[in-house]
Order: C-alpha cells, then sequence, then structure tokens
C-alpha cells in the first residue's frame, strides 16, 4: 500500500490550493483517509481526515470553514480544498490513510509531503 499525493505550492494569502492524494497497491479496506501538516522542529497536527465508509469528516479548529475535504471511493483518493489560506497555513502537509492491505490488517501509511507556502 502506497499513498502519492499531489497539489502544494506558494500562493498569496486569501489564495486557493488544493492538494489530492491517492492509495495504491493491494487494497482491501480503506478506514480513513487524511491531511496532517507538520512544520519544521513542532510536532505533526491533524489537519482534517475524512471516513471512507460513511464520509463524517473531521477538521482542525484552525481550518474549519476554509478547508474542505472530500473522497472517492472509487479511486481510493481524497482531495483537500484549501480556500482563504493565511500564512499560517505555510507548512509541509503529509497524506495519512488507515487502510487494510491483502492481509486485511490495518496499518497508518504516510504519503510524501508536500510543501504548502502562503505568502502575506
Amino acid at each position: 500500500v502506497q499513498l502519492q499525493a499531489f497539489g502544494g505550492g506558494l500562493v498569496q494569502a486569501g489564495g486557493s490550493l488544493r492538494l489530492s492524494c491517492v492509495v495504491s497497491g493491494t487494497i482491501s479496506n480503506i478506514n480513513r483517509m487524511g491531511w496532517y501538516r507538520q512544520a519544521s522542529g513542532k510536532q505533526r497536527e491533524l489537519v482534517a481526515n475524512i471516513i471512507f465508509s460513511d464520509g463524517s469528516t473531521n477538521y482542525a479548529d484552525s481550518v474549519k470553514g476554509r478547508f474542505t475535504i472530500s473522497r472517492d471511493n472509487a479511486k481510493n483518493a481524497v482531495d483537500l480544498q484549501m480556500n482563504s489560506l493565511k500564512p499560517e497555513d505555510t507548512d509541509v502537509y503529509y497524506c495519512h490513510s488507515v487502510a487494510a492491505g491483502a492481509d486485511w490488517r490495518f496499518r497508518t501509511y504516510w504519503g510524501q509531503g508536500t510543501q504548502v507556502t502562503v505568502s502575506s
């Protein structure tokens, strides 16, 4: 099971970016997917996640009303639409999933980080 992230980049404050992440490999089930972010020297923190079975979502208070996470069950993918970006959203963003491979054992997987930089 592998996670591949797309998107990120540089945007001015108030702008928008979209992050995408796809799970590939032999997948039996995906429990949830989401995004974490981490600044240098700080702990990784949850940005948003979504439960694949029912679409329920969870957001960090700092992004509520600005970010929207969505899923595509058929493609084993999630998108994170980030609007009204602020300089404090600048971080490395990591895709995350709890999924089961061929053995049906659920594990935590991480994608490569993607840089999001918001200029003031």
